[in-house]
């Protein structure tokens, strides 16, 4: 065995359906989604004629393409997020409301298994011409909706439809075939997807095949053309494999990393790794902001130069929040590393969660770190992939909360609720949790084997967390028995059912600082408490503008709990270098009240010196 491959654990994911999540922060989130969210996002769909676009090309009724050329992937990403909605709570009205949506998108494939609305209807010679126009997108996102719509309903209409579409991909693309190398990765995640539920060793092949085009001089189309983007936005400047920094368009880029990791996890071959760990370090290290925020440009949706971390005018667009959630899983899974799952958290509950309303019906696409009060939610855009990509990721949370470990259980997120687990030595588990997190930093576990039997279980101390304590069976682990390995508390004994572990992980309120390259930030402090970046909102702090307030981190905060406020939160009150009151909110809830100023990081009042409560 390699060095290469020594590194790679390959832990499995766990299923979502056997999550069940049952807390006070998630659980309501998830009863807005269901009913509101993906309601909302249906009726934008049928309003903006993406619906309506399959009956056309399906012959079912007149008229011309609405849209643009991408819209597809928007119905596909609803589906996929009532499918996680059914897995969670069977609701017959949105089911049947899926199927009649399916058989629209049934009628419209072509005959040879071609599907994309506005080749069929717009362009129907031009097909396959330019790499830039999403047709492989908008089938991955056709591949991941299928696959999840199987997964909850066992229903195959969909399946086929995305079979048949993806044998006509293989008809056409790969070795002493045509090149293809597609604008806007996707298709290649979920390729790997279909392999895992069909089987079928010639789909994750294919999403190896897409990969390697890269890099070759093989892309055609309007990207391509622009000078100012060139190949090294859609990321095609290098051979995958040599990537050495992250570039262009970050949603782009996130799905391509995703997709890497899921090949080697499928097909064991290292080749990728030292790519991964390179371009990973890359990103987060020198071009992610403190809330899990990734590229900070809006000319190309995307990355500039390390270290350009401007604040008010961030992009960070909320589908690059999610695809970081994607990605670090994946890299959890492959590795090991407790490391990719903060990164997970970092971004769920800050980056991703910011995209969406308390009312589930009004979205961010841009999330700034600072606003003069003239930035805000809405209910729908032209390109709206931020609200159909958050009705698709939040019901599959729970699929981020664990994963198997060969034999035993790494516990990743913390969450009320229970889970169950059959681990390979054949030993049925239930794991329950009790906690208040993600602002109360105590966790209690409940072990249920079926019969007591021997397991490994993996708590992730959070990279935030500077203190914890560990009881097993009502007593505490010393020093030595409690020491991480890659960032988890392990603990291998053999468990019988009711035993208890308690983690408490110290969680008091922290300045950051940014480093000294973040030239936006020098002379500024930002404040997290737990997996919780907070911000100020000029609804709570009238008494100065914008960007006139400073903050010594000397200053205490009291942690109050409002469970009247904005959902429950958690706010954190003290004196500004002013003394006067000011108050912090989480940053995922800004708003959502009247409108007015917001920033994540204060000018430091003239005191100097780190401190931590």
């Amino acid at each position: 065995m390699t060095q290469i491959q020594s590194q790679l654990k390959n832990w499995q994911g766990v299923p979502f359906t056997n999550v069940i999540i049952d807390d006070a922060f998630w659980r309501p989130r998830l009863e807005v989604l269901r009913k509101v969210t993906l309601p909302t996002c249906l009726t934008k769909c049928e309003e903006t004629g993406r619906i309506s676009n399959f009956a056309r090309a399906g012959g079912l009724m007149e008229g011309k393409f609405e849209g643009i050329y991408f819209n597809d992937s928007d119905v596909y990403k609803v589906l996929e997020g009532i499918a996680y909605s059914l897995m969670s709570e069977r609701d017959p009205e949105l089911e049947a409301e899926a199927d009649r949506i399916i058989e629209l998108l049934a009628a419209a494939q072509e005959s040879d298994g071609y599907l994309c609305t506005y080749y069929t209807l717009e362009a129907p010679d031009s097909k396959w011409t330019d790499m830039e126009k999403h047709e492989m997108y908008n089938g991955g996102h056709l591949i991941e909706a299928a696959v999840a719509y199987y997964e909850a309903t066992g229903k195959r209409t969909l399946l086929d439809v995305a079979c048949s579409l993806v044998d006509h991909y293989d008809r056409l693309f790969g070795p002493g075939k045509r090149h293809w190398v597609e604008g806007h990765e996707e298709i290649e995640l979920a390729l790997v997807k279909l392999y895992r539920v069909t089987q079928e060793e010639r789909y994750w092949k294919l999403s190896l095949w897409l990969l390697e085009e890269r890099g070759h001089g093989h892309g055609v189309g309007e990207i391509w053309d622009k000078k100012e983007w060139g190949p090294a936005y859609c990321q095609d400047d290098v051979p995958v494999r040599d990537i050495e920094k992250v570039t262009g368009h970050a949603v782009r880029a996130m799905y391509l990393y995703t997709a890497m990791a899921d090949v080697v996890h499928a097909s064991g071959d290292p080749a990728y790794v030292d790519a991964l760990h390179r371009v990973w370090a890359h990103t987060v290290e020198r071009n992610m902001y403190v809330t899990g925020g990734i590229g900070p440009s809006r000319h190309n949706e995307g990355f500039t130069h390390d270290y350009d971390l401007p604040n008010e005018s961030a992009y960070c667009e909320t589908c690059a929040a999610i695809a970081m959630v994607f990605w670090n899983h994946r890299m959890n899974l492959l590795f090991g590393d407790a490391k990719y799952a903060d990164v997970v958290e970092r971004e769920m509950y800050n980056g991703a969660l910011a995209g969406i309303s308390l009312t589930g019906d009004k979205f961010f696409y841009v999330n700034p770190l600072a606003s003069k009060g003239d930035h805000h939610r809405v209910s729908w855009f032209d390109t709206s992939c931020c609200p159909t990509n958050l009705a698709r990721f939040l019901p599959s949370i729970g699929q981020y909360s664990y994963a198997q470990t060969g034999q035993g259980i790494a516990v990743n997120q913390y969450m009320n609720g229970e889970a169950k687990f059959v681990i390979e030595s054949g030993l049925n588990v239930k794991l329950k949790q009790t906690t208040q997190y993600p602002w109360d930093g105590k966790v209690k576990l409940s072990v249920n084997p079926e019969s007591s039997g021997f397991l490994s279980i993996r708590l992730r101390v959070p990279g935030w967390c500077r203190g914890y304590k560990v009881q097993v069976g009502g007593k505490y682990l010393s020093r030595v028995e409690a020491q991480t390995e890659q960032g988890y508390i392990v603990i291998s004994r053999t468990w019988s059912q009711d035993d208890t572990i308690v983690l408490e992980l110290d969680m008091p309120v922290e300045i950051v600082r940014a480093r000294q390259e973040v030239s936006e930030n020098i002379g500024r402090i930002a404040i997290q408490r737990g997996p919780i970046v907070y911000c100020l909102e000029q609804t709570d702090n009238s008494e100065l503008s914008y960007d006139e307030y400073t903050f010594s981190a000397h200053e205490r905060l009291q942690v109050d709990h409002l469970p009247e406020l904005l959902g429950g939160v958690t706010i954190l009150v003290g004196k500004n270098g002013e003394g006067k009151p000011c108050e912090f909110i989480p940053y995922y809830a800004w708003d959502n009240r009247e409108p007015g100023f917001m920033q994540v990081w204060v000018r430091e009042a003239e005191d100097e010196g780190l401190y931590s409560l």
